[in-house]
């Protein structure tokens, strides 16, 4: 069984919870039918940076994606952790619904910075997975100056090491090698394999360092590449059937969806 922890629900283009138009999503769930995909874990990101206002809306049209798809996805609450309070807030109403999983956190702040601390340790005492936006680029990326890197997960998964704390798309662009390395120096962080980079050695290469046991299948948007980079990977038996669902389950505590 394939359960994908890393996908999204279309920010609707009116800004509205209630839009009518959910093409891209149902094609979402048209690409997981062709490629045998049984449950996709989904935030909606609100444009950046987000505020109460917009993580809200954002949420509100995760949580009606979870009605109109049931049982195909599970939702993570998106909250934006400088607004400390209200983003807590938000997370106790979300986790509330039924299949929200998780939180996700995006690149307003750096996972090392002191503002995500009250979000995080919320999470933390909730048992919350969060899934974290993050990348090692080789070039700058002026438009997410705060953007997580894997040695900054790292740094939180220490300094937290009860935390469910999944790093984002091993392959989804920059220094996957590097990434890889600096995941290993945190032993309770999680990493989803999401992306569209399919270069040789890539699943192979997070299976030696990491082990099967804290990676997860994901796409993050990218379906064949997600899958097909999976099939094809030189791993054992044992060690795909728990990338392909079972540590995600265990992580979240659940059983595999009927």
């Amino acid at each position: 069984m394939l359960i994908s922890a890393h996908e999204h629900i279309t920010w609707p283009a009116s800004g509205r919870a209630d839009d009518p138009d959910w093409a891209h999503d149902c094609a979402l769930i048209e690409a997981a039918d062709i490629l045998g995909i049984a449950t996709m874990a989904c935030s909606c990101l609100a444009p950046r940076p987000s505020n109460p206002d917009t993580f809200r809306v954002a949420n509100d049209r995760m949580a009606a994606a979870i009605v109109r798809f049931p049982g195909r996805v599970w939702g993570y609450a998106y909250v934006n952790p400088g607004y400390a309070r209200e983003a807590i807030a938000e997370i106790d109403r979300c986790l509330a619904m039924e299949d929200m999983i998780g939180v996700k956190l995006y690149n307003e702040y750096k996972a090392t910075d002191p503002a995500v601390r009250p979000v995080v340790e919320h999470c933390l005492a909730l048992g919350a997975p969060i899934l974290w936006h993050q990348g090692h680029c080789t070039d700058p990326l002026p438009d997410q100056p705060n953007i997580s890197d894997a040695a900054d997960l790292a740094w939180l998964a220490n300094r937290y090491p009860e935390l469910k704390l999944i790093l984002a798309h091993i392959g989804g662009g920059g220094d996957w090698e590097w990434t890889i390395k600096q995941a290993a120096e945190a032993p309770t962080l999680y990493a989803d394999l999401s992306g569209s980079v399919v270069d040789e050695g890539l699943v192979e290469m997070a299976v030696e360092y990491l082990g099967a046991d804290r990676l997860l299948f994901g796409c993050d948007g990218s379906m064949c590449a997600g899958v097909g980079k999976l099939r094809g990977a030189q791993i054992s038996d044992e060690d795909r059937r728990k990338i392909e669902s079972e540590t995600f389950l265990r992580l979240l505590g659940r059983s595999a969806p009927c």
